[in-house]
């Protein structure tokens, strides 16, 4: 899930910015919840920490409020958004790790760089989630301004709106259950009849003296 934040006509960040990804607010809250034992990992990025940690945090509370146990999520940094997909990777390999968070914020500046960093970055985290077969959430912001990113990176009770570290661990959690569920298959109709009843009786008519 790119979180993709688009230039706004007068450079800032409105209540609800247009353009920008996001999850319906009235799943938001919806209740949630993980299988009891299930263990995540998390990468973040240090470039602009202020806001790559307030998104963790929250996806952290988010997390602990779905049945996460305390202390358990397992952060690791990484010194720009590019190296997140390395070491999603390294995370995703482990065989106790059910899914990873990564966050990150990559600004537009002068060149393309920020182009070619978030596309790569975001390309590479989802390699790391088809490979794995483990949800790879991809928190990373890809914004024009840093208000932009302050909006979108920061809960309404610290000045932002959308709280995007809630909305990535919101996503982890819908994923993890969904791939439960696709993995255990559709439970049997409970008013299926058994095999060899009906249908058999018919075609096993007595047959004519």
């Amino acid at each position: 899930m790119a979180l993709d934040c688009r230039p706004l006509s007068d450079g800032h960040a409105p209540a609800q910015p247009p353009g920008c990804m996001a999850l319906d607010p009235s799943r938001l809250s919806q209740p949630v919840s993980l299988a009891p034992g299930t263990r995540v990992g998390a990468v973040v990025s240090l470039y602009h920490q202020e806001l790559t940690l307030a998104m963790l945090r929250s996806a952290e509370r988010t997390l602990g409020e779905a049945g996460l146990e305390e202390g358990t999520l397992e952060v690791h940094t990484a010194p720009g958004a590019f190296e997140l997909p390395l070491l999603a990777d390294a995370l995703a390999a482990r065989p106790e790790i059910d899914a990873v968070l990564c966050f990150a914020l990559v600004l537009k500046g002068e060149t393309r760089h920020d182009v070619v960093v978030a596309d790569a970055t975001v390309q590479g985290l989802m390699r790391v989630g088809l490979d794995s077969k483990k949800p790879v959430l991809c928190g990373v912001l890809t914004c024009a301004t840093l208000e932009q990113a302050q909006a979108r990176a920061l809960s309404p009770e610290q000045g932002g709106s959308l709280d995007k570290g809630r909305e990535v661990a919101r996503a982890c959690i819908e994923a993890l259950n969904a791939l439960e569920s696709i993995r255990q298959g559709p439970a049997p109709a409970a008013d299926a009849e058994p095999s060899g009843t009906a249908g058999d009786h018919q075609s096993r008519a007595a047959p004519t003296p």
